[in-house]
């Protein structure tokens, strides 16, 4: 008899068929596409902007750098991580940097076309857990608010590291545990009572916005998944609270 934890991945509370979980995920993500970084900006009250200009000076850009975004979205990360190292290009000189952003889900990757395309970022829709990337062709490789949508962590992770060269580093942002039970329980209470109800309102899509209340309590705490990154072969892995656990940065590095 095959074990059925094996069989089964978790779709917020659910246990669902672990061949159907990308399927739902892509779902989830369809539906709130055209709404996507309004709604970030409503349930974060606007800090996952800081949060992610955090990830981006952890990713260090640079002139020349290759950067890829896994489970990019709208590029929020790859943008500002161009950018930056174009700043930097025009005091220093040097190649330009590059970016792609890579998502599985085809109607986000339009949602960032429309904010506007550029010639130093590419758009190409790719699962995770097989990233069609040439090994060792990056210098950084991010991830933000996307790791708990895979379906299994470790392939992913592992595709991840085998695309970043040796010495590239690896910068992970998701939402994490609280620190205190103080703030936990206020975080409760604005998760699951304020964030569907926004779903609802906002992007009329009330049950979309509860799995991703769910996932977020069904992903690893901080040390959890700093072992996780430690088993898929990153070294040198860190781990920084955002918040106070309400996010946090894990960054590793393929040496």
């Amino acid at each position: 008899m095959s074990d059925p934890v094996s069989d089964t991945a978790s779709f917020g509370f659910r246990e669902v068929p672990r061949a159907d979980k990308s399927t739902l995920v892509r779902g989830v993500f369809d539906r709130s596409a055209r709404r996507y970084d309004l709604m970030n900006d409503l349930m974060s009250l606007g800090v996952h902007r800081i949060w992610k200009d955090i990830a981006v000076t952890r990713a260090a850009p640079r002139p020349g750098a290759r950067l890829i975004d896994v489970a990019g979205g709208t590029g929020d990360l790859a943008r500002a991580f161009l950018d930056r190292a174009r700043d930097l290009q025009g005091r220093r000189g040097g190649a330009p940097a590059s970016a792609v952003v890579a998502d599985i889900n085809a109607q986000m990757l339009q949602a960032g076309l429309n904010r506007g395309a550029r010639p130093d970022l590419d758009w190409v829709c790719a699962d995770a857990e097989a990233l069609p990337f040439p090994d060792a062709g990056a210098d950084a490789v991010t991830i933000g608010f996307g790791i708990r949508n895979v379906t299994d962590r470790i392939t992913a992770l592992g595709e991840m590291r085998r695309v970043l060269r040796p010495g590239g580093r690896f910068v992970c942002l998701e939402f994490s545990r609280p620190a205190t039970r103080a703030l936990e329980r206020v975080y409760d209470a604005w998760s699951f009572n304020v964030i569907p109800w926004l779903g609802e309102r906002i992007a009329q899509d009330r049950d979309s916005y509860q799995y991703l209340v769910e996932s977020i309590r069904r992903f690893p705490h901080q040390k959890a998944f700093a072992a996780e990154m430690e088993q898929a072969g990153f070294a040198r892995v860190s781990v920084t609270n955002l918040s106070g656990g309400i996010a946090a940065i894990h960054v590793g590095w393929n040496i």
